[in-house]
């Protein structure tokens, strides 16, 4: 099943378990937020809203809030010395789109739990066995030089 949303001036075709990034929305990080401009719903018998479809909604788990990339709006006009430097960054929030509901229905799964950092064990000097020194290869011995043989035959 797959859905037609609108946020933010924008419309996406979203199916469960994408990740999009989209216009910044309220929500805080790991809770799960409604999105309900749902203009299609797709799937054995697909509806089509006139705009929305009523009672539709996408339930999506906020992953994070970040920036954009940086863009530059640079203006210069040649030999009159006059130039105008502006730059901006999009606010952006990246979703996991869990569930697509119809009639009205409330989202049943709920945000996904944080993965806990494991840290690795402390290693002592004395319990850790010594590691195996890495071997060089030894080093050609440079060539011996040998007498030029064209000035010894010019002497003689």
């Amino acid at each position: 099943m797959f859905a037609v949303i609108k946020t933010g001036g924008r419309q996406y075709r979203v199916v469960p378990n994408d990740v999009l990034e989209i216009g910044k929305i309220a929500g805080d990080v790991g809770t799960i937020v409604q999105l309900g401009e749902v203009l299609v719903l797709g799937g054995d018998t697909p509806v089509l809203g006139t705009p929305t479809v009523a009672g539709a909604t996408v339930a999506a788990e906020v992953l994070q809030h970040k920036r954009g990339a940086k863009v530059i709006a640079f203006k210069k006009r040649r030999r009159k010395n006059s130039r105008r430097k502006r730059g901006y960054r999009d606010e952006l929030t990246v979703l996991r789109i869990t569930e697509i509901l119809a009639d009205n229905a409330k989202p049943t799964i709920g945000p996904r739990p944080k993965k806990e950092k494991v840290a690795a064990p402390a290693d002592d000097g004395e319990d850790a066995a010594p590691k195996a020194a890495k071997k060089k290869a030894p080093a050609k011995a440079p060539a011996a030089k040998k007498a030029p043989a064209k000035k010894a035959a010019a002497k003689a």
